[in-house]
């Protein structure tokens, strides 16, 4: 099994950091592969709506989101990590997040999702539920631990004060590497769940 970790902090060895690599100890105990990439630092532009995705598979800016693509579709699990600027995640990640989830068009269904946050202070709810909704959008089930999935943390480094969330990270750690064995078994006895054919609604007259 393999997760792919996504570093969304311009601090590549910054307090997100720390969170994620309290999490990758316990994947490798458990046998999991691990593969982080780093986002926040950077340069990603937002999504255009020019549609070439939709008609070619990949996006037009061939930057980090085509190249992670690939890892994005062959990983079971998928966290995603982010500093809390004013209550939101970092806005380099959200643009890039945006553009691979949009334009990778390969099921993502029973793919394991979790989010992680870091914050000095506050915000950090609002960011982990903004976050959650690129999973939950697109089949992914949402891992979760003892508590929400957060560090605290200003200073570089300072996450390793916060022993309850470190704790909270490995406990993630442990029961994503479940649901993602646990789903691997479920596919292989009963499959995956039947879709029906999309039904889309628009609310234009």
């Amino acid at each position: 099994m393999k997760v792919l970790l996504l570093n969304g902090s311009p601090r590549k060895d910054g307090n997100t950091a720390i969170a994620l690599d309290e999490m990758v100890k316990v994947f490798h105990q458990e046998g999991v592969e691990t593969e982080i990439v780093s986002v926040g630092n950077k340069d990603i532009r937002g999504c255009i709506a020019c549609n070439f995705c939709g008609k070619n598979g990949r996006c037009v800016f061939d930057d980090l989101v085509n190249e992670t693509a690939p890892k994005f579709e062959a990983c079971d699990g998928l966290v995603v990590g982010s500093p809390v600027y004013y209550a939101s995640a970092n806005a380099t990640l959200v643009a890039f997040l945006t553009r691979l989830f949009y334009s990778t068009h390969f099921d993502k269904t029973m793919k394991v999702g979790a989010s992680v946050v870091c914050a000095r202070r506050g915000g950090l709810s609002s960011t982990f539920d903004e976050l959650n909704k690129f999973f939950t959008i697109s089949g992914m089930p949402v891992a979760s631990s003892q508590y929400w999935n957060s560090v605290h943390g200003r200073e570089p480094g300072q996450a390793v004060q916060d022993l309850e969330g470190l704790q909270t990270m490995r406990t993630l750690a442990k029961n994503m590497t479940f649901l993602m064995k646990s789903i691997a078994l479920g596919r292989e006895a009963y499959g995956l769940p039947e879709k029906e054919e999309r039904v889309w609604t628009h609310f234009v007259r």
